[in-house]
């Protein structure tokens, strides 16, 4: 058994040491082996499923912050087909410029790209046929007549989505105008799942369904959160097409949740108009708190119960990244050596309440942290840095930590890009700076 934090000792976090004493041991290789070879997941950079590597004629490349809906398709469906592959990880320009070596192969930057027996491809559909005809379609194909209607139908609900989200602010005629043409053509995805007899959009899960993964989960996350609007909720046969697709590791690894959605869309779609009624208000302030509950019928990004090792996993992931973590956040590079001492004690606090068996127990971060602390909670991205179980759990712990000493929040999130997620701290050679 690994041990745990104990409540009689809490007066003060534990150390760094202690910490990563409440995980099992684990080599390098083994954990990479997990990656290569386990469930679907952000960090792997080969993917073989027990295959050896010289059958690996794939190559792809997509971006860092794992967020991406068109790299999230063509991922989805070579894990769900387990054909071993590479993968090359590219910044987006929304969070810092694009690698020489990607736009020297790629002029045009775009992502995804797919290397396959060693001919470049991009667009997602493209590259979803080319891997059709090298080794057959997943479920019914891209061109089967069942699945071309789908195709069809998707594209409709995408506009009407656009059109509420980007074109539409208040609560005024042309927003409730916007709101029921999306709602019909929500309707309609129903009416197609309704005929089937099972939760998918097919006899089977398969290429429709992949289809339509990416921008279904952003508008779940983006209509919360700016237009106060549960898509889970108002649309129970959408509803049980997620819920089967969480039953599928596949999709686990590669799905983000509302918090990472909602802050990384209005770059991404030139800008998110919020509808500003007091449920939209409500809502958006519970995931910008990082508290809301999962059984919030409006904010509803799984029905997946949360996994045992779940903090485990987040505080795992922190220690892998603590120095760089440290190093980026403008409330100890601003203030000098001993507010950089007060953040990393803060840090310290934050992650051992998340392991702590109850809040009874709580340490008390520094006075001065709660801005740090939540510059960190507003920039975990689900599933690029952890699961979206794990993601929800460190949300928790550093907003709790941070309220014990004040409501000070870190700078706003950026709405023109989100250079704040540049992946490059993190990716570069690392020098330690002392005192970090």
């Amino acid at each position: 058994m690994l041990p745990s934090p104990d409540a009689e000792l809490m007066a003060a976090p534990l150390s760094w040491p202690e910490l990563e004493q409440l995980l099992p041991p684990q080599t390098e290789a083994e954990l990479q082996r997990q990656r290569c070879d386990g469930p679907t997941n952000a960090q792997a950079q080969l993917r073989l499923f027990g295959r050896p590597e010289s059958e690996v004629r794939v190559t792809l490349y997509r971006d860092h912050h794992a967020w991406c809906p068109y790299c999230q398709k063509v991922w989805l469906w070579l894990e769900e087909q387990r054909i071993p592959y590479r993968i090359r990880k590219v910044t987006m320009f929304c969070y810092g410029e694009k690698e020489p070596w990607f736009t020297q192969r790629v002029p045009s930057g775009m992502l995804p790209a797919l290397e396959l027996d060693g001919r470049l491809i991009t667009e997602s559909d493209v590259i979803l046929e080319a891997l059709e005809r090298s080794f057959g379609p997943l479920g019914q194909g891209l061109s089967d007549p069942d699945v071309l209607p789908l195709r069809q139908l998707e594209r409709r609900l995408f506009r009407a989505w656009c059109q509420w989200l980007c074109y539409c602010e208040g609560e005024g005629a042309h927003t409730a105008s916007a709101e029921q043409h999306f709602a019909r053509m929500a309707g309609l995805v129903e009416q197609a799942l309704e005929v089937m007899p099972g939760p998918f959009f097919l006899e089977r899960f398969g290429t429709a369904d992949v289809i339509f993964v990416p921008y279904l989960e952003r508008m779940n996350a983006s209509l919360a959160y700016y237009k106060g609007y549960g898509l889970r909720r108002h649309h129970p046969a959408i509803d049980r097409w997620f819920t089967a697709l969480e039953q599928r590791l596949t999709y686990l690894g590669t799905q983000s949740d509302i918090h990472t959605h909602a802050h990384d869309l209005p770059p991404q779609m030139g800008c998110c108009l919020s509808s500003g009624g007091p449920e939209q208000r409500r809502l958006a302030a519970l995931v910008d708190g990082g508290l809301w509950p999962s059984d919030e019928p409006d904010l509803i990004e799984t029905r997946q119960p949360e996994p045992a090792d779940a903090a485990r996993e987040a505080l795992a992931r922190m220690l892998r990244h603590r120095q760089r973590l440290l190093a980026i956040n403008p409330e100890g590079e601003r203030q000098g050596a001993a507010a950089a001492e007060r953040l990393d004690q803060a840090l310290r606090c934050a992650l051992t309440n998340l392991m702590a068996p109850s809040a009874a127990a709580a340490v008390v971060p520094p006075a001065g942290s709660a801005a740090g602390l939540r510059y960190w909670r507003d920039r975990i991205s689900a599933p690029r840095d952890m699961s979206l179980h794990a993601a929800r759990r460190l949300r928790a712990a550093l907003e709790r930590t941070a309220a014990l000493v004040g409501p000070e929040q870190g700078p706003p999130l950026p709405l023109r890009d989100r250079r704040d997620q540049n992946p490059a701290p993190f990716v570069a050679p690392f020098v330690e700076v002392s005192g970090r």
